[in-house]
């Protein structure tokens, strides 16, 4: 059992044993300090890999500006060729041609450097998203059936005292007429 799952249960055992507010079977009083710690420690175990999810994601503009720098650096380079093929007239024109070339093959190369970045950040935050809900998810799960548990107790503690009552109630009735039949019994004998 991993740490993360027995501080669920933990989380668990601690909702079972919070008290109801006065006059609600729904709500609980918990205390803040002793839910934190739980929360933080959970949140302290999350996987390595979500944690490397947010991190390829929040660096996501760094990529890109990667991607930009690497292709402003192949401009260059291709801009610098060209200046130096310049020299005569038809090796400028062959330069000029070789050049256009080197320019769209830079151009294409950093748009599909761009393209596939952001195919990859998207594709990885939408894999960190899928993850989280799924925890979620599972969380929400464990808390629905903590609640469902807790109504049930407090249902059966309700039915428990109505059964009590009922028999009180049923025995003062008892007393009370033993105790008329008796009055009438005491002035009879009078």
């Amino acid at each position: 059992m991993s740490r993360i799952e027995q501080l669920i249960g933990e989380i668990e055992e601690y909702i079972d044993s919070c008290k109801f507010t006065p006059l609600s079977n729904t709500k609980i009083q918990v205390n803040k300090e002793e839910l934190e710690e739980l929360l933080v420690e959970l949140r302290l175990r999350i996987p390595d890999e979500i944690k490397k999810y947010q991190k390829i994601i929040s660096n996501q503009e760094a990529i890109i500006s990667e991607a930009k720098t690497q292709a402003d650096t192949i401009l260059a380079q291709a801009t610098e060729q060209t200046n130096e093929l310049v020299n005569e007239h038809e090796i400028m024109q062959q330069a000029y041609a070789r050049a256009n070339e080197i320019v769209e093959e830079a151009q294409m190369q950093a748009q599909a450097i761009l393209d596939s970045a952001v195919e990859d950040a998207n594709s990885i935050r939408q894999g960190s998203i899928n993850y989280t809900d799924e925890m979620l998810k599972s969380l929400q799960t464990i808390i629905a059936h903590s609640m469902e548990g807790a109504q049930g107790r407090f249902a059966e503690y309700l039915s428990s005292m109505q059964s009590t009552y009922d028999i009180i109630t049923a025995n003062r009735s008892e007393l009370s007429s033993g105790v008329t039949a008796g009055e009438e019994e005491g002035t009879a004998v009078q």
